[in-house]
Parts: C-alpha cells; structure tokens; sequence
C-alpha cells in the first residue's frame, strides 16, 4: 500500500527533528542538549516536538520502527527451505549496506555508544526487533520460539559487534565484512560443530 502524503510528510518532519537532535547532541552532549534546544533548531515548539517522539532518545532512533516492518517483510520474503542463520544474515547485510554508510552515521553511533540513556534505548529497540524477527523464524515453520530466540540474539550480538567495531576504527572498517565475519564465526557453534 503507497503511503499518504500526510505519512511521507511526517516521515520527513521526523528525519528533520532526528538530523538537528544528533547534530547537536554530538555538539553540546546528550545531557546537556534539552527537548526546547532541538525544537528550537527546527523551528517548532517543545509541544510540537512530542507530537513527533515520545523523549529525546527516541529522536537518536527515527526510523526504527519502519525499519523493524521493512526487515520482518525481508525476512518473509526469504526463500522457504533458506537455513534460518543464512536467512538472517542475508537480510541484515542487505541492510546494513543501506543504512551506515554516512558521516552522520557515525557521529550517531559515536553517540549512542558514549550516552548510556542511548544504548539503554537501543537495546530496547533491538527487543523490539529480536521479538519480530523471532516470530517469522517460527512462523517459516524451521524453528521453535527458544531456538528462534537463540539466533536472533546471536545475530543482534553481531550487530552490536559489528557497531563498537566500526566506531574504533572511525568508520573506517568495512561492516558488511565485518557483518559476515561475525555470522561466519557462529556458524560452526550454530550448527553444533
């Protein structure tokens, strides 16, 4: 179903708030930084700004619940006898390619990796997704709910590894690499060898 005007207006409202918040979080500091800076920054209210997000942490993650809806639709889309670990490797390396690959995604993770209100939030934000994606490993009918479970933990540890990686090496390590190196390096403990 094509998104309304109104839907795609949001989004983009949404993706102004979320750019001028990590500018200046990155500039002034998460603690320092308050809901009236940021919407001031984009010309708006305080009021305005949570129409739009709930606290300022969730303006680090803007696009996280579309993005969940987009990864869940990839993973149903996946081949119906795909090993589920391949599966989940193939869907998050397509999107790590799309979403980290800027300057300003840098200097967010650099943020969130440095502010523990983030990282708790992130966290939260990966359960989210973990739940998700559980429930298609099971429904693909491969796996029951504790060995789905298993994997996608795994794989958001992956995630995670990939992120702390990326930021030592001030961006300069390659992710999708690094995204198949964790995945290869668990597999022989997945399968059981």
């Amino acid at each position: 179903m094509a998104d309304t005007l109104r839907e795609r207006t949001r989004r983009a409202v949404r993706a102004e708030i979320a750019e001028a918040a990590v500018a200046l979080f990155a500039e002034r500091g998460f603690d320092e930084t308050t809901v009236e800076d940021i919407a001031r920054a984009v010309g708006m209210t305080k009021r305005s700004f949570f129409r739009y997000f709930p606290t300022k942490e969730d303006a680090v993650f803007a696009g996280t619940e579309v993005l969940v809806e987009q990864v869940v639709a990839d993973l149903e889309a996946r081949p119906a006898g795909e090993d589920p670990w391949a599966c989940l490797h193939q869907v998050l390396r397509r999107w790590q390619e799309r979403i980290h690959s800027s300057a300003a995604e840098l200097a967010g993770e650099r943020l969130i990796a440095s502010t523990p209100a983030l990282r708790a939030r992130l966290h939260q934000k990966r359960e989210l997704w973990r739940q998700a994606a559980r429930g298609v490993l099971v429904s693909r009918g491969r796996l029951d709910d504790f060995s789905a479970d298993l994997l996608t933990n795994a794989a958001t540890a992956v995630l995670d590894s990939v992120e702390r990686e990326w930021v030592r090496t001030d961006g300069r390590a390659d992710r999708a690499e690094l995204l198949d190196r964790g995945f290869a390096v668990l597999r022989p403990a997945l399968a059981g060898g």
